[in-house]
């Protein structure tokens, strides 16, 4: 971590990366990127559904290689790179056939080394196996919900999801929630932990730099009026006056609340249910 002089108020307290200890190069390969115009929380109406984004400094997007289509093709990393539009690492890999591909990278591989993507590939970092190939206790990340689907899970900076048995056709994997779901074990995942944990040690500082980020403001509920939200209104400071924390839009939220549909289509799925609420002191 990079930490600064307290030259400011809000640079006393700021943080970043150490990114020059890691990146081995400033400019992204031009055939893997293009421009888009980011969602910023609003729909195709153009109204918002997501609060608090907006703005924020321009991106060039880099296409990521999730679904790992290139299969017993041994691969190269040449560069590890910085991508705006996610917290973890990229890597600009080279595959023996000549092909070009960006990819997140895992926290131990660096220049020079290379993975495989295949059923009998060694369980070692970057690899890329079926779950049924990965023994107990290995931590995966970039790991698919089904077959050729492209990885979904784990794919943040830091995260991982622990591979905790086989059963019945089926993978139970431990997420960085804590909930144990299963997943089909012919789908596949790539061995290790995502890059750039340090990450949520990031300490932002200045409201200024949450803009750049894209993150407008939050206005507390208790500051509204009672026609914008549930806690609005009052004379002077008000508790919020219902029994369950509740959204602007009056969903149950925060301390531990359930809030997923008691028909989900994935239920059947979930072993066991993530931990939920304040947690309590060891004794």
């Amino acid at each position: 971590m990079k930490n600064y002089r307290p030259t400011t108020k809000s640079r006393r307290h700021m943080s970043t990366i150490s990114y020059r200890k890691v990146l081995t190069a400033s400019e992204p390969e031009k055939g893997l990127t293009h421009g888009f115009k980011r969602a910023v929380g609003r729909n195709h109406f153009g109204r918002i559904t997501t609060r608090h984004k907006g703005s924020g400094h321009k991106r060039l997007f880099r296409e990521i290689d999730f679904t790992y289509n290139k299969k017993e093709i041994p691969a190269r990393i040449v560069t590890v790179e910085y991508d705006p539009n996610r917290t973890g690492f990229i890597a600009l890999v080279n595959y023996a056939d000549g092909e070009k591909r960006y990819v997140l990278i895992p926290k131990s591989l660096k220049v020079g080394d290379t993975f495989l993507v295949s059923e009998k590939a060694d369980v070692k970092p970057g690899n890329r196996l079926p779950l049924s190939k990965i023994p107990v206790g290995t931590f995966v990340y970039n790991v698919e919900l089904k077959v050729n689907g492209g990885a979904k899970i784990a794919r943040a900076a830091g995260n991982f999801v622990e591979v905790i048995a086989h059963d019945a056709g089926f993978a139970h994997i431990k997420m960085p929630s804590s909930e144990v779901r299963r997943v089909p074990e012919t789908a596949w995942a790539s061995v290790g932990e995502v890059s750039n944990e340090e990450n949520r040690l990031v300490n932002i500082g200045k409201a200024g730099r949450s803009r750049w980020l894209g993150i407008r403001p939050t206005v507390r509920g208790t500051a509204m009026n009672p026609v914008d939200h549930p806690y609005g209104g009052g004379e002077g400071r008000q508790g919020r006056g219902t029994r369950r924390a509740k959204s602007v839009y009056g969903k149950p939220t925060g301390k531990g609340q359930k809030s997923r549909r008691a028909k989900k289509y994935s239920n059947v799925h979930i072993v066991s249910r993530r931990k939920v609420g304040k947690k309590k002191e060891a004794k």
